[in-house]
């Protein structure tokens, strides 16, 4: 089935947010279970190799086989690209030493980083409760990073440093949504991961620089390949299935609805992450996290219905399509 773009399909541009938000939570758990064995860098190899396979197979046929590589805009791919590759990257040296639920609640303060990049890069207008609820969601992130006191871990900035560069990421697919197709923003995302884990395989793949360090972050970073064991390859291909998958689909959350719409269900991956956190590595948010969560979530749900509801206000036809 072709995934053309069909204007004001809220409700299915909100599901193809949660579906994608789902196959990147398997990611991060995945990530998490093999960070201990392998390189990050040889992980998105074989993770991006399985998704160009399973993009050659299945969705080229269906759209224009060649001509999914057509775009007016190389330049704009090449950059949201590159803030893919350094936000996993950075996401995942923080999944390597913090719990998943820490890691992933740090990380969803990108929807108010969106919104502040909005006003920065797109000329939008924010009004003080809106700002309000930014430093809500600031205020969050502080109660799990807890700077300054002897619980703050390193770790901790790495999912900031992803959240920023995933709302970067968003601002630019915002500004090529109209010309550019899911299945193209997404080939062009795994491209970048191909590369870029074969550059990293050249200058760091001997794991010569991994002797230097016994932190759990930069050992998943910069150890040497190592051969895959037989059941590991398994979770290797669902997470090349997921890679695809979620590309395509937040790429097609985007066309499909009105980004304040489609945001908050992106928190399903919050809820996931707990979820995963406690049936799989046993592993409960203390009640400092569980209170920045809850500041989090509440900001950036708060944000996103907010700015719907302004939307509706300024343009009734909205009202008309929800």
């Amino acid at each position: 089935m072709r995934l053309a773009a069909a204007p004001g399909s809220n409700l299915a541009g909100a599901f193809c947010a949660m579906f994608a938000m789902m196959c990147f939570s398997v990611i991060d758990v995945g990530a998490k279970f093999l960070s201990d064995t392998y390189a990050l860098h040889q992980i998105t190899f074989i993770r991006s190799c399985l998704a160009i396979s399973l993009f050659m197979m299945f969705i080229m046929p269906f759209n224009g086989w060649l001509a999914v590589f057509r775009t007016r805009r190389p330049g704009a791919h090449l950059l949201r690209g590159a803030c893919v590759i350094v936000a996993n990257t950075f996401l995942f040296l923080g999944l390597a030493a913090l719990p998943i639920a820490d890691a992933t609640a740090i990380f969803f303060v990108s929807p108010l980083l969106i919104a502040l990049f909005s006003i920065i890069f797109l000329g939008e207008k924010v009004g003080p409760r809106r700002w309000a609820a930014i430093m809500v969601g600031f205020m969050g992130v502080l109660f799990i990073v807890k700077p300054g006191t002897s619980a703050f871990q390193f770790a901790a900035l790495f999912p900031m440093v992803a959240a920023t560069l995933y709302a970067a990421m968003s601002i630019i697919a915002r500004r090529i949504r109209h010309t550019e197709s899911a299945p193209t923003m997404a080939i062009y995302v795994q491209i970048v991961f191909f590369t870029s884990s074969l550059a990293s395989l050249a200058v760091i793949g001997d794991g010569r620089f991994s002797e230097s360090t016994d932190h759990a972050s930069f050992l998943f970073l910069l150890r040497a390949w190592a051969p895959v064991e037989g059941h590991d390859w398994p979770l290797l291909m669902l997470l090349g299935l997921c890679g695809l998958l979620g590309n395509v689909f937040i790429s097609q959350a985007f066309r499909l609805s009105e980004a304040a719409f489609a945001a908050p269900f992106e928190y399903v991956s919050m809820l996931m992450a707990i979820v995963w956190g406690v049936t799989v590595f046993g592993t409960w948010p203390d009640t400092s996290a569980w209170i920045g969560i809850a500041f989090i979530l509440g900001s950036g749900i708060y944000l996103v219905f907010r700015e719907g509801r302004r939307e509706s206000e300024v343009n009734p036809d909205l009202k008309l399509r929800r």
